[in-house]
Protein backbone atom coordinates (compact mmCIF):
# COMPACT_ATOMS: atom_id res chain seq x y z
CA UNK A 1 0.00 0.00 0.00
CA UNK A 2 1.42 3.38 -1.02
CA UNK A 3 0.35 6.44 0.94
CA UNK A 4 1.01 10.06 0.18
CA UNK A 5 0.69 11.65 3.63
CA UNK A 6 -1.42 14.68 4.46
CA UNK A 7 -0.06 17.64 2.52
CA UNK A 8 -1.17 21.22 2.86
CA UNK A 9 -0.84 23.85 0.17
CA UNK A 10 1.99 25.54 2.08
CA UNK A 11 3.97 22.32 2.68
CA UNK A 12 3.43 21.04 -0.85
CA UNK A 13 5.37 23.89 -2.41
CA UNK A 14 8.32 23.34 -0.10
CA UNK A 15 8.40 19.55 0.16
CA UNK A 16 6.81 18.35 -3.06
CA UNK A 17 8.82 19.09 -6.18
CA UNK A 18 5.85 18.09 -8.38
CA UNK A 19 3.64 20.80 -6.87
CA UNK A 20 4.28 24.21 -8.33
CA UNK A 21 3.29 27.45 -6.68
CA UNK A 22 0.74 29.57 -8.49
CA UNK A 23 -1.03 32.79 -7.56
CA UNK A 24 -3.99 30.68 -6.36
CA UNK A 25 -1.63 28.84 -4.00
CA UNK A 26 -1.22 32.02 -2.00
CA UNK A 27 -4.76 31.66 -0.64
CA UNK A 28 -5.04 27.87 -0.72
CA UNK A 29 -4.86 26.39 2.75
CA UNK A 30 -5.66 29.66 4.47
CA UNK A 31 -9.00 29.51 6.28
CA UNK A 32 -11.29 32.39 5.35
CA UNK A 33 -13.05 33.73 8.45
CA UNK A 34 -16.09 34.61 6.33
CA UNK A 35 -16.27 31.08 4.85
CA UNK A 36 -18.76 28.46 5.96
CA UNK A 37 -18.14 25.29 7.92
CA UNK A 38 -14.91 23.40 7.19
CA UNK A 39 -15.58 20.07 5.48
CA UNK A 40 -13.69 16.86 4.82
CA UNK A 41 -14.32 14.47 1.96
CA UNK A 42 -13.11 10.88 1.79
CA UNK A 43 -13.52 8.69 -1.26
CA UNK A 44 -12.82 5.12 -2.23
CA UNK A 45 -12.56 3.98 -5.82
CA UNK A 46 -12.34 0.47 -7.17
CA UNK A 47 -11.35 0.06 -10.81
CA UNK A 48 -12.74 -2.64 -13.09
CA UNK A 49 -9.32 -3.95 -14.14
CA UNK A 50 -5.71 -3.48 -13.11
CA UNK A 51 -4.98 -2.42 -16.69
CA UNK A 52 -6.37 1.01 -15.65
CA UNK A 53 -3.79 1.39 -12.86
CA UNK A 54 -1.38 3.68 -14.71
CA UNK A 55 -4.16 6.01 -15.82
CA UNK A 56 -5.62 6.10 -12.31
CA UNK A 57 -2.27 6.93 -10.71
CA UNK A 58 -1.46 9.57 -13.33
CA UNK A 59 -4.78 11.33 -12.84
CA UNK A 60 -4.60 11.03 -9.04
CA UNK A 61 -1.27 12.85 -8.97
CA UNK A 62 -2.47 15.53 -11.40
CA UNK A 63 -5.63 16.12 -9.39
CA UNK A 64 -3.62 16.26 -6.16
CA UNK A 65 -1.26 18.84 -7.63
CA UNK A 66 -4.22 20.95 -8.82
CA UNK A 67 -5.99 20.62 -5.46
CA UNK A 68 -2.95 21.97 -3.62
CA UNK A 69 -3.16 25.22 -5.60
CA UNK A 70 -6.92 25.65 -5.23
CA UNK A 71 -8.33 28.41 -3.01
CA UNK A 72 -10.16 26.83 -0.09
CA UNK A 73 -8.11 23.61 -0.06
CA UNK A 74 -6.72 22.78 3.38
CA UNK A 75 -4.94 19.53 2.57
CA UNK A 76 -5.01 16.14 0.88
CA UNK A 77 -3.75 12.57 1.32
CA UNK A 78 -3.92 9.62 -1.07
CA UNK A 79 -3.72 5.86 -0.63
CA UNK A 80 -3.13 3.50 -3.56
CA UNK A 81 -3.53 -0.26 -3.44
CA UNK A 82 -2.93 -1.03 -7.11
CA UNK A 83 -2.86 -4.82 -6.73
CA UNK A 84 -6.37 -4.63 -5.26
CA UNK A 85 -7.41 -1.96 -7.77
CA UNK A 86 -8.38 0.26 -4.84
CA UNK A 87 -7.67 3.97 -4.38
CA UNK A 88 -8.60 6.36 -1.56
CA UNK A 89 -8.59 10.14 -1.23
CA UNK A 90 -8.93 12.35 1.83
CA UNK A 91 -9.19 16.12 1.47
CA UNK A 92 -10.05 19.08 3.67
CA UNK A 93 -11.76 22.30 2.57
CA UNK A 94 -12.63 25.65 4.10
CA UNK A 95 -16.26 25.01 3.14
CA UNK A 96 -18.47 22.98 0.81
CA UNK A 97 -18.53 25.63 -1.98
CA UNK A 98 -14.71 25.45 -2.19
CA UNK A 99 -14.90 21.65 -2.57
CA UNK A 100 -17.70 21.90 -5.14
CA UNK A 101 -15.71 24.49 -7.10
CA UNK A 102 -12.73 22.15 -7.28
CA UNK A 103 -14.93 19.29 -8.50
CA UNK A 104 -15.86 21.53 -11.45
CA UNK A 105 -12.20 22.41 -12.22
CA UNK A 106 -10.71 21.42 -15.57
CA UNK A 107 -8.21 18.93 -14.08
CA UNK A 108 -10.83 17.18 -11.96
CA UNK A 109 -13.38 17.07 -14.80
CA UNK A 110 -10.75 15.53 -17.12
CA UNK A 111 -10.02 12.82 -14.55
CA UNK A 112 -13.73 12.07 -14.06
CA UNK A 113 -14.30 11.93 -17.80
CA UNK A 114 -11.46 9.48 -18.44
CA UNK A 115 -11.73 7.38 -15.28
CA UNK A 116 -15.51 7.24 -14.88
CA UNK A 117 -15.96 4.29 -17.26
CA UNK A 118 -13.16 2.37 -15.48
CA UNK A 119 -14.85 2.47 -12.05
CA UNK A 120 -16.39 -0.67 -10.63
CA UNK A 121 -17.45 1.07 -7.40
CA UNK A 122 -17.00 4.46 -5.80
CA UNK A 123 -17.97 5.77 -2.38
CA UNK A 124 -17.92 9.36 -1.13
CA UNK A 125 -18.46 10.63 2.41
CA UNK A 126 -18.48 14.18 3.75
CA UNK A 127 -18.33 15.50 7.30
CA UNK A 128 -17.58 18.72 9.10
CA UNK A 129 -14.09 18.93 10.52
CA UNK A 130 -11.58 21.76 10.78
CA UNK A 131 -8.73 20.23 8.79
CA UNK A 132 -6.72 23.44 9.20
CA UNK A 133 -6.67 22.95 12.97
CA UNK A 134 -6.24 19.18 12.97
CA UNK A 135 -5.86 17.00 9.85
CA UNK A 136 -8.44 14.22 9.54
CA UNK A 137 -7.20 10.69 10.11
CA UNK A 138 -7.29 7.71 7.79
CA UNK A 139 -8.78 5.68 10.65
CA UNK A 140 -11.82 7.96 10.75
CA UNK A 141 -12.05 8.19 6.96
CA UNK A 142 -11.98 4.41 6.50
CA UNK A 143 -14.59 3.92 9.22
CA UNK A 144 -16.91 6.46 7.58
CA UNK A 145 -16.44 5.02 4.09
CA UNK A 146 -16.95 1.46 5.37
CA UNK A 147 -20.12 2.54 7.18
CA UNK A 148 -21.43 4.16 4.00
CA UNK A 149 -20.62 1.07 1.94
CA UNK A 150 -22.32 -1.31 4.39
CA UNK A 151 -25.27 0.95 5.20
CA UNK A 152 -28.85 0.31 4.15
CA UNK A 153 -29.47 0.47 0.42
CA UNK A 154 -32.57 2.14 -0.99
CA UNK A 155 -35.42 -0.16 -1.92
CA UNK A 156 -35.75 -0.85 -5.64
CA UNK A 157 -38.46 0.99 -7.52
CA UNK A 158 -41.62 -1.06 -7.94
CA UNK A 159 -42.25 -2.34 -11.44
CA UNK A 160 -45.59 -2.00 -13.11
Amino acid sequence: MATIPWSTPSTATTTDPSATATPAAATAGTPDPSAGTPVVMASRFEITSRRHTVSMLRHALRVRRALLTTPGALGVSLVARPIRGEYWTLSGWTDRPALDGFVRSAEHRAAMRELGPTMAHSTFVFWTHDAAAQPPTWTEARARVDAERSGPKPAPEPTA
